[in-house]
């Protein structure tokens, strides 16, 4: 409750923690809207492949010219701008760097940048929370390794929803279930990048406006994002994955006690401990009035009766057996909260969520029938999308992680709705990426 004082404390002493950024699209801009406003913390560089899209997104979000520079990182440091450049390594190992944020959003290109930051004694706070789904419990155990800090980003749900499960376990209560909001009907797993904003609630235009990417959101609401952070989710508090894949059921904040139970209570877990996704439309495809859909929940159970007369003396939302209650935030705000993650690593020497095992895995499962030499094009795109299965399962049948499913060719044919294994793939087995989630696969047994 006090990282904006310490940060403060860092500035008065003129000790600032000192960031790399690799990647400046819609999350790294928006933490760039509010990186002028932190105490205490100096942004040294910004890599990205697109340099003049980088120096373009941080002027749209109001960062003077003056503070942008194209000069070398030497001089950008004697002048006190941040230097703006394509050359990621030279910002990794760069000694005035403290911290690290991946923001690429692209699994192959993070693996990487994350090891090599690693190697160079950085800690790295991930916002490409797709290669943390895949090999998350594999790189935090390459910064454990290294004796830096690995963290998911606050502001993404998987962080938010960690911080409301630390906060029941730390209070004494037994988490029945954790997890997300999200629009979701059975038919949006079909959503293509070229249908994604019929159904997503954006006109074209306001999606330009913003400079939104077609194929990103296209990931939430064909449900690879939602398989995807409630991996990362499950993997970082020890709660399970459903066998057969997320529920979705529907329901608005006050609706959580009830759904989130077992089955036999009633609710829609197969068991006590699991991750689940909310939906905030019926099956209809009608809105429900106070949904969860840009929030995240926890649902806690009262143990005991005295625990339980506690939620009835003080007038908390309960399922109607009055054991079962939710605590949430309905809204998560992205970006513009990556601050925490930043001021956690740096003055704390905590990560805002973090792989403690390899618990739940995102298989790349068919949109439609797929045929021989086809070339997969990864998450939210036309070929694949996502889905949540336990680790355990998806290794013993050797199923295509969603994360390694970009540009990669069909070796045979698949089915509509079959998730994908290693041999319908020509993979390349010399990426980072692949190495280190067989190393995983091999040294680090799925949990449960």
């Amino acid at each position: 409750m006090n990282l904006f004082k310490k940060l403060q404390a860092r500035a008065a002493e003129g000790r600032p923690l000192k960031v790399g950024m690799i990647g400046a699209g819609k999350f790294g801009s928006m933490f760039l809207a509010q990186m002028l406003k932190l105490p205490g913390v100096h942004l040294v560089g910004v890599a990205d492949l697109d340099v003049a899209r980088a120096r373009s997104n941080m002027m749209f979000v109001g960062w003077p010219e003056g503070r942008i520079s194209a000069a070398s990182l030497d001089s950008a440091a004697q002048q006190g701008t941040t230097h703006v450049g394509e050359d990621w390594r030279a910002l990794v190992s760069d000694p005035r760097v403290d911290i690290v944020i991946e923001c690429t959003g692209a699994p192959l290109a993070a693996v990487e940048h994350c090891l090599e930051a690693f190697a160079h004694g950085k800690h790295v706070i991930s916002v490409t929370v797709e290669a943390d789904a895949f090999c998350g419990a594999a790189l935090a155990a390459k910064a454990r390794e290294a004796g830096v800090i690995y963290s998911m980003a606050y502001g993404d749900q998987p962080a938010m929803v960690c911080e409301l499960v630390d906060w029941a376990r730390a209070c004494g209560f037994p988490v029945a279930a954790a997890g997300r909001g999200h629009k979701w009907l059975p038919h949006f797993r079909k959503s293509t990048p070229e249908t994604v904003w019929d159904h997503w609630g954006l006109s074209a235009e306001q999606a330009a406006r913003g400079r939104l990417n077609p194929k990103m959101f296209n990931a939430f609401l064909d449900g690879s994002k939602p398989a995807i952070e409630s991996s990362a989710i499950a993997n970082a508090t020890g709660l399970d994955a459903p066998e057969d894949g997320l529920k979705f059921p529907p329901g608005g904040a006050d609706d959580i006690p009830t759904l989130m139970r077992p089955r036999e209570e009633g609710g829609q877990l197969d068991r006590k401990g699991m991750v689940e996704v909310v939906s905030s439309l019926t099956l209809e495809g009608e809105p429900i009035p106070y949904d969860v859909r840009q929030g995240v929940w926890v649902c806690v159970e009262a143990d005991t009766d005295y625990i339980k007369n506690c939620f009835e003396e003080y007038n908390v939302v309960t399922d109607p057996s009055g054991r079962y209650c939710a605590m949430y935030k309905r809204w998560h705000l992205i970006g513009l909260e990556l601050g925490i993650s930043v001021a956690s690593v740096g003055l704390r020497g905590e990560p805002t969520g973090a792989a403690e095992s390899f618990r739940a895995d995102v298989p790349a499962v068919a949109k439609r029938d797929l045929a021989a030499g086809e070339m997969l094009d990864g998450e939210g795109g036309f070929t694949v999308a996502g889905e949540l299965r336990p680790a355990a399962l998806s290794v013993a049948r050797g199923y295509l992680p969603l994360g390694l499913s970009q540009d990669v060719k069909l070796a045979r044919p698949v089915a509509d709705g079959v998730p994908l294994t290693w041999d319908d793939v020509e993979i390349d087995e010399t990426s980072a990426a692949y190495k280190l989630r067989r190393w995983m696969e091999t040294t680090m047994p799925p949990a449960g």
